[in-house]
């Protein structure tokens, strides 16, 4: 349990940015409707959608705000300036529309979304920052921040720039904790310098900690075989000091119910498993991989409408499982509904650009196509 902004709340949060889908692609609001009860009955009150999910804030105005009180439960979205805002006046009725879909009357957190170095100059230009200061002021939200994907000095200058930021929301999780890329420690550091709660988003980074190199996995079954290998990653972010609730982003009732089983009365880690822990961080950093964590960012602009979110998840099915066969049949699927293939790619950058995680996406292609092409 966790006190913050008056209110105490259970740690585990209900990302919704990868609900269950029907056949059709669209979001399957019965079974959604069913995690909601579970998250609500185990006491979990913490749910996170964006402007930018596809359908999500919809979702939640069936699922969520016509079943439940207002009062019952938090809900958080975010506003995207670089994402299909071209200009200040459209970043700005954002607002207006994630309240509509979504009928909640007001947001209890909102976020200046997937701040980060090509783009954070963007929400300064905008004024984006004196905006949710207003729409505090009106009632249209209670607390504002900010999600965050760059480096610590960048951080910094934010939080020194913007003291009135509430909260930040950030990618942490044990794979990552060290990674140059994303630099988790050393972002939760800065953050606990300014005081601030944490919002911890990709602690399963991407669901790839639910399904780690057999290595890793052996390490964890030993210490404790009672305990799914997806509980390790959730367990290890909300056991670190400062955590206001640490996002899942649960995709069917099975995850939900596993998310609940050990974090409705949650444990923080013993000395036994922080050990554990650091000894799988020391295989996870000798495996060449891709550190991809689906967010689909960077297809949105592809002149060639490379799928690489799925080409990825091919390739590290090679480089981390040795599943060559599997991975090929992944990338044949991935480029078989009109997607274009890995070395279609013609090195635009448009997707490095927008990758919240800075992979070198051009060069991971390349070995894509050397790998299945």
């Amino acid at each position: 349990m966790s006190m913050y902004f008056g209110r105490d709340m259970k740690k585990l949060g209900f990302g919704l940015m990868r609900l269950p889908k029907k056949e059709d692609g669209s979001i399957d609001i019965a079974e959604t409707s069913v995690m909601v009860d579970k998250f609500m009955a185990a006491g979990c009150t913490y749910f996170d959608t964006a402007f930018v999910y596809t359908g999500s804030e919809d979702a939640v105005a069936e699922a969520l705000v016509k079943r439940y009180p207002r009062e019952s439960y938090t809900l958080a979205t975010k506003l995207n300036a670089w994402l299909g805002s071209p200009d200040e006046a459209t970043a700005k009725q954002q607002i207006k529309t994630s309240l509509e879909r979504t009928g909640a009357g007001y947001f209890d957190f909102y976020l200046l979304h997937a701040v980060q170095t090509n783009n954070y100059e963007i929400y300064e230009n905008y004024k984006l920052w004196d905006f949710v200061k207003e729409l505090k002021e009106e009632g249209l939200i209670k607390h504002y921040g900010f999600s965050f994907h760059a480096t610590p000095e960048l951080l910094d200058e934010l939080l020194t720039k913007h003291p009135d930021a509430e909260f930040v929301q950030l990618q942490i999780n044990y794979a990552d904790w060290e990674n140059p890329s994303v630099t988790s420690r050393a972002n939760y550091e800065v953050c606990r310098k300014h005081n601030k709660p944490i919002v911890v988003m990709e602690p399963v980074k991407g669901g790839t900690l639910a399904n780690p190199p057999q290595a890793v996995k052996d390490v964890l079954t030993q210490v404790d075989p009672s305990m799914s290998i997806a509980s390790w990653a959730i367990r290890y972010v909300a056991s670190l000091d400062g955590i206001m609730s640490v996002l899942s982003g649960m995709s069917n009732i099975a995850q939900m119910e596993d998310n609940l089983s050990y974090m409705e009365n949650f444990r923080p880690l013993n000395e036994t498993e922080s050990a554990a822990i650091a000894q799988v961080q020391q295989i996870l950093n000798s495996i060449r991989q891709v550190p991809c964590t689906g967010c689909s960012y960077c297809t949105k602009g592809c002149p060639m409408s490379i799928n690489i979110p799925e080409i990825f998840k091919a390739l590290n099915q090679h480089l981390v499982f040795g599943q060559t066969e599997a991975g090929k049949k992944r990338y044949e699927n991935a480029v078989a509904r009109g997607s274009g293939k890995a070395s279609d790619c013609i090195g635009c950058l448009q997707c490095e650009g927008a990758c919240p995680q800075r992979i070198e996406i051009t060069s991971w292609l390349k070995d894509a196509a050397d790998v299945f092409e």
